[in-house]
């Protein structure tokens, strides 16, 4: 007889669970972040904690076992930092950027800047074809 797999649903506190003090702590201030920007909701899956806007899913974020906060932002430009691992085309007006942060100071008004710009691509920013 054929038993369908099962999965539990994902949740910010099974990110959350075992981590490093250090990772929860980066990651509860990534969410400060975000909360700053405006509204939003989560999106959780087993590999990220994704954070929508209104229109879209606009970055995410998870603590790592060895104390980083790695993520992604998504942003209609490139952007080179040492915390941004990659930047990719996503679409003909959007750019995923990967990042990796260990220390709080690397949350900084920089970093906050461009979660402002992906909120706004969570909003639909990039689909205005005067951009």
């Amino acid at each position: 007889m054929f038993e369908p797999m099962v999965t539990a649903d994902w949740t910010v506190e099974d990110h959350l669970r075992d981590k490093p003090a250090n990772a929860v702590a980066l990651y509860e201030r990534f969410v400060e972040l975000v909360a700053a920007c405006g509204p939003f909701t989560y999106a959780v899956a087993k590999t990220t904690i994704t954070v929508k806007g209104t229109r879209r899913g606009f970055a995410g974020a998870r603590p790592t076992e060895k104390g980083h906060l790695v993520g992604y932002l998504d942003l209609q430009r490139v952007v080179s930092d040492p915390r941004i691992r990659n930047a990719a085309p996503y679409t003909k007006r959007l750019f995923v950027h990967h990042f990796r942060v260990s220390d709080l100071a690397e949350l900084d008004d920089v970093f906050a800047g461009w979660l402002a710009e992906a909120y706004q691509v969570g909003a639909g920013a990039h689909l205005d074809p005067k951009v």
